[in-house]
């Protein structure tokens, strides 16, 4: 399930990229980090690639601060689009292969602090949850571009599931 999860993610991705043209795409909003839709899309990418690149490797390593940071990607929404499809198809891949979510994996991520080298304990489950909210939450500061830019992003666009669960609650 969180497989598709992710996978349902990514194709929201998809979906808004085919509405952004070149120009939505690439423009940068100052209010925003001085950030493009491009350079988001791009960076979730790149931590989807390091998940692949680190259950590669045996033991399983996964570097996130190993990111291939390939710009090519933030030039036109057809290669954001592209990549975000294979990355959907690699996630099925996983799925159709059995992959155990509950494997044990070593992840890596600088924190700002002297342990810039250390590999912590995980799970693929977990590496998992933290793509999709990582996912969400770049989505969210996309859907504020979109929406200074003028470009229409739907409404449950770069919302978290439980916060969309607690507003169907609350609306009744």
């Amino acid at each position: 399930m969180l497989i598709e999860d992710n996978q349902r993610c990514l194709h929201q991705g998809v979906e808004l990229l085919h509405r952004c043209s070149d120009e939505d795409y690439v423009r940068k909003a100052g209010h925003c980090f001085d950030s493009s839709v491009g350079g988001h899309i791009r960076h979730i990418i790149d931590h989807y690639n390091c998940l692949f690149a680190g259950l590669a490797a045996v033991p399983a390593r996964i570097d996130y601060d190993a990111r291939g940071r390939d710009t090519i990607i933030e030039g036109h929404p057809a290669t954001g689009i592209a990549a975000l499809e294979k990355i959907s198809s690699a996630l099925g891949d996983l799925g159709d292969l059995g992959q155990d979510l509950h494997a044990e994996v070593l992840v890596k991520m600088d924190s700002g602090s002297e342990y810039r080298d250390h590999w912590a304990p995980s799970t693929l489950q977990r590496e998992l949850q933290f793509l999709l909210s990582h996912t969400i939450h770049h989505y969210a500061l996309i859907a504020t571009i979109c929406t200074v830019g003028g470009l229409d992003v739907p409404a449950r666009f770069g919302v978290a599931p439980s916060t969309l669960r607690y507003r169907e609650q609350i609306d009744g």
